[in-house]
């Protein structure tokens, strides 16, 4: 390989990982942002129902047993929407950054 090469992927490289960094920032400082606003939502359901630390322990743990109705369907949910949510999106971005 000449050096022009060289320089040029080295140059490349660069700026790869300089993208890698801000986009791990900010999927960093957006995770923290969804996890404050879905426990301002929860405190918020949690406030108006006026229910005692003890009242929302137990309907936790009767949450947790499936004794719940509806609660069973949200169980396989993760963090940040159902399973299969957003697969194919990602899937595709990868493809984007590959072909660049």
């Amino acid at each position: 390989m000449d050096e022009a090469r060289l320089s040029r992927l080295r140059g490349e490289l660069t700026k790869a990982r300089r993208k890698r960094d801000e986009w791990e920032a900010k999927v960093k400082d957006l995770e923290r942002r969804y996890k404050e606003a879905e426990n301002t939502c929860i405190h918020e359901m949690v406030h108006a129902a006026s229910l005692s630390p003890e009242q929302l322990a137990e309907l936790i743990r009767a949450a947790s047993a499936g004794m719940i109705p509806g609660v069973a369907a949200l169980q396989g949910e993760t963090e940040y929407g159902s399973d299969d949510a957003g697969d194919s999106e990602t899937e595709e971005e990868e493809k984007e950054d590959t072909e660049e």
